[in-house]
């Protein structure tokens, strides 16, 4: 029996370690893809420590990874648009009629040296991108994405901001920028994030602990206020700070999972200026199709999101390093 090397996590003891396990063999519709890179996101580290359990299958052993990319090595019965050798990158996430499925919670990840997913979630990628750029479309690109152009449907021109400019919000900078929101805002506490937002086409970069923050905030929008605000960061405290910040009609989007409760401090205030709260998750096939795309036609730089590439032996240091801010990572990055 072949083995391989796997990241797993027992989610009733919070165990994790890299182990040997059998290859998997693909099903009728599946595909074995060898894993050529797989990112470390902070959904991962959040599964490790407890902060987020699944909704499903709470005590289950899974392969952790949603952030995948490599080359089709096997095929199961039934799959006829794929072949082996093919260059994808996988959507992390299957829409099922009682919710959705993601990888590495509700089914194997991609921490691993192969990996078997339905055919459905492939996605092509051209030879020219990286694999280490590839593996991180899928939710750290596509979840911002997402997030802006379906979620809060946010316009050119529209005054934008983003709490938290870590793995995802620093890509939803680059993002707002390229479809023309004005001014775009990174808000974050740590000042090496807020001069890599600079770097990456943030108009201002403010940080949300400062005495004059919104003063500050109000001066950089032209006394407009918001009228799209992101919350990446996922802390208590960031969305009570965001709302009476929404010009009217503006909409506050939260992708940052905190795991507690929030308070809407002015309900009048809300109701008044027709604010909006939208909750964010993952993204739809075409976002990811859209982002490789643009990838491919030079419309987005990814090139410099890769913080560093750790064996796959060494995932547990790339969780603590993630976990820890060691060297402000945007994304860390798995080589089998």
């Amino acid at each position: 029996m072949r083995t391989m090397k796997s990241g797993r996590i027992d989610f009733g003891t919070k165990e994790f370690a890299v182990r040997e396990v059998p290859v998997p063999e693909p099903g009728p519709g599946e595909v074995r893809i060898k894993v050529g890179a797989a990112g470390v996101c902070l959904s991962d580290v959040h599964l490790i420590s407890g902060l987020v359990s699944p909704l499903r299958n709470a005590t289950a052993v899974r392969t952790l990874g949603h952030e995948v990319a490599g080359t089709v090595e096997a095929l199961g019965s039934h799959v006829e648009q794929w072949k082996e050798g093919d260059r994808v990158t996988l959507q992390a996430i299957i829409s099922k009629p009682w919710g959705v499925d993601t990888m590495g919670v509700d089914y194997d990840g991609g921490w691993a040296e192969y990996v078997v997913v339905p055919q459905e979630v492939l996605v092509a990628i051209p030879d020219t991108l990286p694999f280490d750029q590839a593996c991180i479309i899928p939710d750290a690109v596509s979840t911002p994405w997402a997030a802006i152009s379906h979620t809060a449907n946010t316009q050119a021109g529209e005054a934008a901001a983003v709490w938290g400019v870590g793995g995802l919000g620093i890509h939803a900078i680059q993002l707002l920028r390229m479809i023309g929101a004005a001014p775009v805002i990174a808000v974050d506490p740590l000042a090496a994030a807020r001069t890599n937002a600079l770097n990456r086409g943030a108009d201002a970069a403010l940080d949300p602990t400062a005495p004059d923050f919104t003063e500050q905030l109000r001066e950089v929008s032209g006394d407009h206020g918001l009228d799209v605000a992101f919350n990446f960061a996922g802390f208590p405290g960031v969305d009570e700070q965001i709302l009476p910040l929404l010009a009217r009609g503006g909409r506050l989007t939260i992708t940052g999972l905190s795991g507690r409760p929030f308070t809407v401090e002015n309900s009048v205030a809300l109701i008044a200026h027709q604010h909006r709260i939208l909750g964010h998750y993952g993204y739809l096939p075409p976002h990811v199709e859209q982002l490789v795309r643009l990838v491919d036609w030079k419309r987005l730089d990814l090139s410099t999101s890769i913080s560093a590439h750790l064996p796959l032996e060494q995932a547990a240091e790339a969780v603590r390093r993630l976990e820890d801010k060691d060297g402000d990572p945007i994304r860390l990055v798995l080589i089998p």
